[in-house]
């Protein structure tokens, strides 16, 4: 074992560094033999690849790393003291020496983590690297503080807010990038390639910036806590509450945009691009909000509507029997419109219970219908157990560095023992349930709520209330399979009870991505670029999410506010990268 007594722990990830870069230099005839655990992953996230991959074991990494050596010159491997220093930690049961450090490439500056198995001398278990900024084209920030025309000091010309009038207009060019929605997704994007002197428009089909949350049911509040949802470069306010309400988030993203000086149009509809092949451009259609077309030319696209946008409406044919009032979970609204009402919510995810709650709390009588098995979280401490790392102590750009560290099957072994553990914390609540006939699962393979996001997009509830109101019998609950049929004022159940209704909502999600993509672009494009979201087992990464795809030109952004804000990033770099002719517009399928 290394004794730290006699050698730091910064000593022992610089000598490893430094031998990981003799193997890849080949000096002195150096191999990557017991450089590496037997048991070892690597992930790259730009740096030696220009991709996101996943490679297991030590053969498999030596193997792609003299592949890609050549290329990225990676060199002047080193712990950097700039960030926290390397620890002594426990990472799913293993006991490591996790250390962040520094690079350079032929591409530019780099950084990565690798987790050491303190033996000796030390071997890794884990290693990441990842492109940090492009030599000569580093974001317009701190030392690169943006000095253009726009804003000097013109006393006989157009002053800053003239300026960025004009720059929004678009009415002498079209913008190299279009985001397709304004939420965190093509908010943290616009702002990525904003930094990167990339000319970027953000059109949102609804009429204010901030209204995909604003216009949500009234109770919305995020189920996530507020350390781990900030955007790019502008932290939330150290006032702000542990849960952001909806409407204080969507104010947000209004002076968001509005600081960060971005191109945004609201009222505009995205209604689908025609690739030029021999231009390398798109042809996208906008619908403007006064009705008419404008036609811009993009060199890309970056869809960033979310996991999806497209409701899903199941066929249920007995529905068409009822004479009432059924709607979508998008188009519900307020809750007091309810008062005295009785409700059926069709589903038991996220948005499902939500809605049940609202509709409860303002005097409805409600019950739920199950459709599938549903993964209940308590929202405290169970539901934040996956963000422990943003509480440990590192600042938050260490903390996203650290949270891209984690390869796939690491971050399988973590989400397993953390839903172990809420199993434990919410054993009496999942008790209760059960008692009371509610379908539970603890997601893929006991992988919790996160892997069902990542999977499917939904699935989950964090209990805020709506489980502990079924278990009094004060919301009711009803397995889908039990309802024999609608009728004019109801339903009926096989067992020959019938349950008055003025209202059916459809808590059933969004159509996949992939509907979206077929829908805009056409089937040819869409059997281009393929499944989107969801793991793909060989590279170990969600589907031609954050990379380039199939289709040249065509990008996807997705997820969380930490999501969006950590992978915005790379995003940003890889079409950067484009620009500057560094890396082609298309994936490379190896």
């Amino acid at each position: 074992m290394l004794d730290e007594t006699d050698q730091s722990l910064t000593e022992a990830a610089n000598r490893w560094l430094a031998a990981l870069e003799s193997a890849l230099s080949g000096r002195d005839g150096k191999s990557f033999d017991g450089l590496f655990a037997s048991e070892c992953h690597w992930r790259d996230v730009l740096a030696f690849t220009w991709d996101l991959r996943t490679v297991n074991g030590p053969d498999r990494i030596a193997e792609e790393f003299r592949r890609h050596a050549g290329p990225a010159s990676a060199c002047n491997f080193r712990v950097d003291e700039s960030r926290t220093p390397p620890r002594r930690l426990t990472r799913t049961g293993k006991d490591i020496i996790e250390a962040i450090f520094r690079f350079d490439t032929a591409s530019g500056p780099a950084n990565g983590v690798v987790r050491l198995i303190p033996d000796d001398p030390p071997t890794a278990w884990t290693l990441m690297t990842a492109l940090s900024d492009i030599a000569g084209h580093e974001e317009a920030i701190g030392d690169h503080r943006p000095t253009g025309e726009i804003y000097s000091r013109d006393f006989s010309g157009p002053n800053w807010l003239d300026r960025r009038k004009s720059s929004a207009a678009y009415a002498d060019r079209d913008p190299a990038v279009l985001v397709v929605g304004g939420g965190q997704a093509g908010l943290s994007i616009a702002a990525r390639l904003t930094q990167l002197n990339i000319d970027t428009l953000i059109v949102d089909r609804e009429d204010r910036i901030g209204d995909n949350w604003r216009k949500r049911y009234h109770a919305l509040t995020l189920h996530n806590q507020v350390h781990v949802n900030h955007l790019p470069y502008m932290p939330f306010p150290p006032n702000w509450p542990t849960y952001i309400p909806k409407d204080k988030i969507a104010n947000w993203f209004e002076s968001y945009a509005e600081s960060m000086e971005l191109n945004f149009w609201t009222g505009t509809e995205f209604e689908g691009g025609v690739y030029d092949e021999d231009r390398q451009c798109w042809t996208a259609r906008l619908r403007l909000a006064d009705g008419t077309i404008r036609e811009m030319r993009p060199r890309h696209i970056v869809m960033a509507i979310g996991v999806s946008s497209i409701p899903n409406r199941p066929d249920i044919p007995i529905l068409k029997k009822f004479g009432g009032q059924a709607l979508h979970s998008s188009e519900y609204g307020d809750a007091a419109d309810w008062n005295g009402k009785n409700v059926l919510v069709i589903g038991t995810g996220t948005s499902g219970h939500d809605i049940a709650q609202d509709l409860h709390s303002h005097g409805a009588s409600v019950t739920m219908a199950q459709r599938s098995s549903t993964l209940i979280v308590g929202i405290e401490p169970s539901a934040q157990l996956p963000y422990t790392l943003y509480g440990e102590g590192p600042p938050l750009e260490d903390c996203d560095l650290l949270t891209v560290s984690f390869p796939f099957p690491m971050l399988k072994t973590f989400h397993q023992q953390i839903t172990e553990q809420t199993r434990i914390y919410d054993r009496d609540l999942l008790d209760a349930l059960a008692r009371i006939g509610f379908r539970l699962d603890f997601g893929p393979d006991d992988t919790g709520w996160q892997f069902k996001y990542l999977e499917r997009g939904g699935g989950y509830y964090f209990n805020v209330g709506c489980s502990d109101l079924m278990i009094d019998g004060k919301i009711g609950l009803i397995q889908f399979d039990e309802i024999e049929t609608f009728t004019d004022t109801g339903l009926t159940t096989r067992g020959g009870e019938t349950l008055p209704l003025d209202l059916v909502v459809l808590a059933t999600g969004y159509k996949g991505q992939d509907y979206m993509v077929r829908h805009l672009f056409g089937d040819g494009v869409a059997d281009r670029v393929g499944r989107i979201w969801g793991f793909d087992p060989e590279l170990q990464e969600l589907r031609n999410m954050w990379v380039r795809t199939g289709q040249p030109g065509l990008w996807f952004l997705a997820g969380s506010f930490a999501q969006c804000r950590i992978y915005s990033k790379y995003l940003g770099l890889q079409i950067k990268a484009c620009e500057e002719g560094l890396i082609g517009l298309k994936r490379d399928p190896d």
